[in-house]
């Protein structure tokens, strides 16, 4: 067995922060990761719905997710970033014009933009801010799987330790259908 398996069997599970949802002076964030995915619309429908009707509040996560193997020329990396933030501000006034023709005006999302990789992030942010209840994902209405980050983050090894609960947004459901489930 080599070193770092021995290190990664030693180290003792991290228990997860406990959620301050209830506590006064906090709201339940619904988290949604936003991107150019059709199924992103379906969990944005979702969360906003239900961050409305409990009195709590929205979060969207854009995740820049770094280029393999053009980070080590000098510069690329810089602009990468700086395109990566561009586009992650486009999606964001997307999404709060998609909010508003939903009827959801009042709600003002908190945005949230990093950098990594997408399944990494969300898990690092969720420990990070108890105020994140619920992650919502849309799943694709691909007949070959829900998706990337479904499968990984609701069906991976990570479904029993998540530290929140995953509520993922059948992707054949359309908008009014979302809208009265929610």
């Amino acid at each position: 067995m080599s070193e770092k398996s021995e290190d990664k069997k030693s180290k003792p599970a991290r228990r997860p922060q406990k959620r301050q949802i209830y506590l006064k002076g906090h709201k339940r964030k619904f988290l949604v990761v936003v991107d150019e995915t059709p199924e992103c619309e379906s969990a944005l429908a979702f969360a906003a719905s239900r961050a409305e009707r409990t009195k709590g509040q929205l979060a969207l996560l854009y995740v820049i997710e770094p280029e393999d193997g053009a980070m080590h020329w000098l510069g690329v990396e810089e602009i990468a970033r700086e395109e990566g933030l561009n586009k992650a501000k486009a999606v964001f006034r997307l999404f709060g014009r998609k909010l508003k023709s939903l009827g959801f005006e009042d709600l003002d999302p908190e945005e949230i933009v990093r950098e990594g990789s997408k399944s990494e992030e969300i898990t690092k942010l969720i420990e990070e801010d108890p105020d994140i209840g619920v992650l919502v994902l849309g799943a694709s209405k691909d007949p070959s799987g829900p998706g990337p980050l479904v499968s990984s983050l609701a069906g991976g090894r990570l479904a029993g330790v998540f530290p929140t609960p995953i509520t993922v947004v059948p992707g054949h459901l359309s908008t009014e259908e979302i809208l009265a489930l929610a």
